[in-house]
């Protein structure tokens, strides 16, 4: 598979974080001739925050994390991921795997069994193998080091075709905080809480409760608010780890929570540009609307309308378009104090193409990677950005010929 014309160049140079230790191991869960289980074990001490899909049809994996997420613990932590296989709408062999896997991962790591956080990635429907994944636990546990990211990121992907990675390193009281994290995400993206699979891990000290408010707080401003597809996960997943290796404090650290929402926004937007078939990265910036909820309403209907869509992978400044999803959208809306601009071309307003705006100018923008359309409602102050892609023939190929 091509990788995405919006790839970084390069994966990027991760810190160790203190307290964590990853290896990653070939399973043949469905794979062949790459590995594809990633473990991290994290020291006694560190605490654990997350989201989760809120689909109705979550998977077993899902559903046991949220059962386990919010309980306290001096004892450390595992998080044990599988591609391939999402172990979703699989009944109830779905929950026995979950706790195969689990007795087996406490076992080999010398945690409780309450301690290990699953997650499984691909196809839905089928019974994962566990038996694969149990009988290499021994070889993984015994390769954990400090400096497993990279190997990490590229373990969890499942149609992605490129790691993703981000860092962030913050001083508080003269000491070094460092944080962390990979996701996996390229295909069925419309998080309804995180998106896909996302692990990011930090050195600082913090209480669970503070970590998991920065958790949901930093995630409703950045995973939250992309789309691929809008198709929302069964198993969307994100786990934030905190070892307290760096001796610092920082429960009700401004700076600490910017640094983490940073590094989610980062992540978001490299599964965005590893969108299955995409070529244009796309920011919607609404203003103007009536609410917060309105203009993220109007934002996410532009963002996922496949015309508006396809008319930006063929370069097409077909503005009726974003008219068309903001009046389709639900949210309050008046055609003749619509606002339209593609990057800084304005392009329509006040219910009319803009008596200054050329075809050429809206398709020079078009040819971007990275485009940027702005609506203002004109009803109020409500504001939210999204970020989305184009779709192109790719993702129908892609997803044409998944399971075969």
């Amino acid at each position: 598979m091509a990788v995405s014309p919006l790839a970084p160049a390069a994966f990027p140079d991760l810190p160790v974080i203190e307290g964590v230790r990853l290896a990653t191991v070939a399973a043949g869960v469905k794979y062949r001739n790459r590995d594809d289980v990633m473990l991290a074990v994290l020291d006694p001490g560190s605490v654990v925050a997350g989201v989760f899909t809120r689909s109705a049809t979550r998977s077993a994996p899902v559903l046991d994390c949220q059962a386990k997420i919010g309980q306290e613990s001096a004892a450390g932590a595992a998080i044990l991921v599988n591609s391939g296989n999402s172990n979703a709408f699989t009944g109830a062999a779905g929950q026995a795997s979950v706790d195969a896997i689990c007795k087996a991962a406490a076992e080999a790591t010398g945690l409780p069994a309450e301690r290990i956080f699953t997650s499984s990635t691909g196809v839905i429907g089928q019974p994962l193998p566990h038996d694969r994944i149990i009988a290499k636990l021994d070889e993984v546990v015994s390769k954990v080091s400090r400096m497993e990211l990279p190997n990490a990121a590229k373990a969890i992907m499942t149609t992605d075709t490129f790691p993703k990675g981000a860092s962030r390193t913050i001083t508080v009281d003269g000491k070094t905080v460092n944080i962390a994290g990979i996701a996996k995400g390229s295909g069925m993206i419309a998080p309804d809480m995180a998106t896909m699979l996302v692990y990011v891990f930090t050195d600082a000290r913090i209480s669970r409760a503070a970590l998991q408010a920065i958790v949901s707080e930093a995630n409703a401003r950045t995973f939250n608010n992309i789309t691929v597809d809008s198709d929302t996960s069964t198993s969307d997943t994100l786990l934030m780890g905190a070892t307290g290796a760096s001796g610092v404090d920082v429960d009700g650290n401004a700076d600490f929570a910017q640094a983490v929402e940073e590094v989610f926004r980062e992540l978001a937007h490299l599964v965005v540009k590893d969108g299955e078939g995409a070529t244009k990265f796309v920011t919607v910036n609404v203003t103007g609307a009536a609410t917060d909820a309105d203009a993220r309403t109007h934002a996410l209907s532009i963002a996922n309308s496949p015309l508006v869509k396809t008319a930006i992978a063929g370069e097409d400044p077909n503005w009726g378009r974003i008219v068309m999803a903001v009046g389709k959208s639900g949210a309050a809306a008046d055609r003749d104090r619509l606002t339209i601009r593609f990057g800084d071309i304005l392009v329509a307003e006040k219910g009319w193409v803009s008596p200054d705006y050329r075809e050429e100018q809206g398709a020079a923008v078009m040819k971007q990677p990275e485009i940027s359309i702005d609506v203002d409602i004109g009803l109020g102050q409500g504001a939210a950005t999204v970020w989305t892609c184009d779709l192109t023939h790719g993702y129908i190929s892609i997803n044409a010929d998944y399971r075969s």
